[in-house]
């Protein structure tokens, strides 16, 4: 049985069903499929069960009545998140602090169950069904995973605690009206006309051409984005780097992000805080992030809030699935044969949510292998937060900025 054709035969007849042929025709579907058509129909075009029911009674009925059972337009039962305006941002807060996240897939999904999320939603004010949190969890773009074995380094111990850390300080600030960034670098790429993932619409039997090998072009080389994704403005900046993937090009970014789009977006911000992977350039444990960090702070006067992901969970980062993975279907079977295109193709990103990317070129050269002293680090201006200090920590503008 082709479960797949009905949802299709469906769908192209819908529109030009009212609500009572609509539902004799699921009806004709689920006695043609038999044992168990009601379920399978249900599934698969997404219609109640007891609707096909009724279509199924009016169908054997000796004699079928043409009028009757058709609601006037906009009638029948309102939806969930129509009669509770708040139900959709109070899901949303329960399933953010678990939320995982593919870095080139948009699909979000929790580790809450449906019935818990009911649960916690009922104790909240806003009391719905598990089968309503679950058809609203599709709606945002979420869906329930079951447990699966993956690769993801060591788990610590403290690794929800940090999440729940994170999004309650994430909370404050934007109650606050303060900034929220979530920071990372984009994987390299090779630019030229390389062979890109994806497929673009072309003339029929008219590929992109491009090269059998991927060999970098000397004189080309890699193109290094690093991006900060505004989680309250559902806005981007990436810096396109033609250099090493450094700590001092991370904050470098982060500082032509604010100066030509935080700081007009939050004029009266004396804070901001940062979520970063643990690694990487921007990682806990890299002295020049720090050292960098408080040159940035010293010259914007901020005081700087640093948040880092437990190990193991990057791919987690807000950035991945909200400007990334958007990023990379845009530019999804395109060569990027310049610096240019990389540029364009990543400004041109947009999403129905109202996602705004910003991008250019940082033609700068950036030195690996920096050594900082103890003594530089001494004269960094920070303050380590009780719970995982480590991890959390905010830097904070200095008097006289001793770092040269």
């Amino acid at each position: 049985m082709d479960t797949a054709s009905i949802g299709k035969r469906f769908n192209a007849l819908a529109p030009f069903l009212d609500e009572r042929t609509r539902r004799l025709y699921l009806a004709s579907e689920a006695l043609a499929v038999g044992r168990g058509g009601i379920s399978i129909v249900a599934r698969v075009t997404g219609s109640a069960r007891p609707t096909i029911a009724v279509g199924i009674r009016e169908l054997q009925e000796p004699s079928p009545k043409a009028s009757g059972g058709i609601r006037r337009e906009g009638g029948g039962r309102k939806r969930a998140a129509e009669k509770d305006p708040g139900l959709i941002e109070a899901l949303e807060s329960l399933v953010e602090p678990v939320t995982r996240g593919d870095p080139e897939s948009s699909l979000r999904w929790t580790c809450k169950s449906l019935r818990k999320l009911s649960d916690e939603l009922g104790r909240a004010g806003h009391p719905v069904s598990h089968r309503v949190v679950g058809e609203l969890l599709e709606e945002i773009g979420y869906s329930l995973q079951a447990n699966s074995k993956t690769h993801e380094g060591g788990s610590h111990p403290d690794r929800n605690a940090q999440f729940e850390y994170i999004s309650q300080k994430v909370k404050a600030f934007q109650s606050a009206g303060l900034p929220v960034i979530s920071v990372d670098a984009k994987k390299k790429e090779l630019v030229g006309d390389f062979k890109n993932g994806g497929r673009e619409l072309r003339p029929k039997g008219d590929p992109e051409k491009v090269r059998v090998y991927d060999f970098i072009i000397p004189e080309l080389g890699k193109a290094t984005p690093y991006g900060v994704y505004d989680i309250t403005k559902n806005e981007g900046w990436v810096s396109v780097g033609i250099d090493h993937d450094t700590a001092a090009f991370a904050v470098n970014t982060i500082s032509s992000w604010w100066h030509s789009m935080g700081q007009e977006a939050y004029p009266k911000a004396k804070e901001l805080i940062i979520s970063a992977d643990g690694g990487g350039s921007n990682g806990h444990r890299v002295k020049l992030w720090k050292m960098e960090l408080q040159k940035f702070a010293d010259q914007a006067g901020l005081a700087i809030h640093v948040c880092h992901l437990p190990p193991g969970t990057s791919k987690w980062n807000k950035i991945e699935h909200r400007l990334f993975s958007f990023i990379s279907q845009n530019w999804r079977g395109k060569p990027l044969v310049s610096y240019e295109v990389i540029v364009n193709l990543i400004a041109a990103t947009q999403t129905a949510t109202g996602l705004k990317v910003r991008a250019t070129l940082d033609t700068n050269r950036y030195t690996k292998g920096i050594v900082v002293s103890d003594d530089d680090l001494e004269q960094i201006n920070i303050e380590r937060a009780e719970f995982h200090g480590e991890w959390n920590y905010t830097i904070r503008p200095r008097l006289v900025n001793v770092i040269s």
